[in-house]
């Protein structure tokens, strides 16, 4: 590992920050606390500090140099909704919020690499520092965007990344094309007639609709798309009736639709709706569907993956950098990369050795109440960056 000393050596008191960030956890458009302490910070070390994009982002800017290029660094900063199990002293100090994603972490990687790039200053242009507010649900990046992101820092590319746990401390992965799935969700409405459970034929039941619809779904996974292209439904509320003895009138299906083309969502959506109103019909009940898009699908651009892999090879070694399998996961980097070229990489956060006496017994996964993130990736992750922003800013434009 190549690691810049200066990092090596800002690593505990960054790591410090980041244990506040964690015991201190926000969610979407409401990390009040987490931006000022961001926003103080890059401040503190001489960084041209911007706040109120998306509510609750802050972007740093780092000049050196007299050139106008300019290249954009993310990390995501929010909580999720769950309810920590984790007693070390750095846990969720908030029941019902949780950093179980690592984006304490994220925040902290990036932090690290501004101290250092503010001080150091080696390249020529602007290094743009993107502190991202509500990646988890809120499509924070979507609203960075709207709020004029693009025109009032123009950057080149923009680069991300996530910790990955079960990829080994030092690893990287990464991969041109789809990396994560579009996230999409459906709510489906039926409404027959109730009745005594004994005289099921004096009312109309919903149910057994509901469950021919559930097994029709999957049809359009193995019939309907072709078996090249990626597709995922899952049916996962079914809500009816109150008494064991009373046929409902009306039953609720709810779940998720992931896909990482458009032509395949597009697919899924009207065969979805297709499916429901023929489904309803035949057991004579009446049908409400919604279908909402949420996150389109993550797609790296090709010459800014190829750029990034070179780049972590000369950080870590060409061993250490490895191909991505794509995930049905979702994440609202994706907004980016449909405005502007670049790539988002994974970083491994081990198998959950790191984590100290106190922690939950679950395993150290992603969306886990017992999750931490590992310390020892800040040196190795802020060293990833300055490298990586030095580079780009030295390469002549394509």
């Amino acid at each position: 590992m190549k690691l810049i000393e200066s990092i090596l050596a800002d690593a505990p008191a960054i790591a410090t920050m980041r244990r506040d960030i964690h015991a201190h956890p926000e969610l979407c458009f409401e990390e009040e606390r987490t931006s000022e302490l961001i926003a103080r910070a890059l401040a503190d070390w001489g960084i041209e500090v911007h706040r109120g994009l998306a509510k609750t982002g802050v972007v740093g800017v780092v000049r050196g140099g007299s050139s106008n290029r300019a290249v954009g660094l993310r990390a995501d900063i929010d909580a999720l909704p769950m309810t920590e199990h984790n007693r070390f002293e750095h846990a969720s100090r908030h029941p019902g919020r949780m950093h179980a994603c690592g984006h304490d972490g994220h925040t902290a990687m990036l932090l690290a690499a501004a101290k250092h790039l503010a001080a150091n200053r080696r390249f020529d242009g602007s290094v743009v520092l993107v502190f991202q507010p509500a990646e988890e649900g809120g499509g924070g990046a979507r609203e960075m965007i709207a709020d004029g992101l693009f025109e009032r820092f123009p950057m080149e590319a923009i680069f991300g990344a996530h910790n990955w746990p079960g990829l080994a401390v030092g690893q990287f992965a990464l991969a041109p094309g789809p990396v994560f799935a579009s996230s999409n969700d459906f709510e489906i409405a039926l409404c027959g007639k109730g009745a005594h459970g004994a005289m099921p034929n004096l009312g109309i039941d919903p149910v057994p609709a509901a469950c021919q619809m559930v097994q029709a779904f999957q049809t359009i996974v193995t019939r309907n798309k072709r078996p090249l292209d990626t597709a995922v439904i899952s049916v996962t509320v079914i809500h009816a009736g109150e008494a064991t003895n009373v046929i409902p009138d009306t039953c609720t299906l709810a779940g998720t639709a992931r896909t990482f083309t458009t032509e395949v969502l597009d697919l899924v959506e009207r065969r979805m709706k297709a499916v429901a109103e023929a489904t309803a019909a035949a057991f004579e009940c009446g049908v409400e569907f919604q279908f909402r898009r949420n996150y389109p699908p993550t797609i790296n651009h090709a010459a800014e993956t190829d750029f990034a892999r070179e780049l972590l090879a000369e950080v870590a070694g060409a061993g250490n950098v490895l191909p991505f399998e794509p995930t049905m996961g979702a994440e609202d980097f994706s907004y980016y990369l449909q405005h502007k070229p670049g790539c988002y990489f994974l970083i491994g956060n081990g198998d959950g050795g790191h984590r100290a006496g106190g922690h939950g017994l679950g395993p150290c996964m992603l969306h886990n109440p017992s999750y931490d993130f590992n310390d020892e990736l800040i040196p190795l992750g802020a060293t990833a960056w300055v490298r990586l922003a030095e580079k780009w800013l030295a390469t002549p434009r394509r």
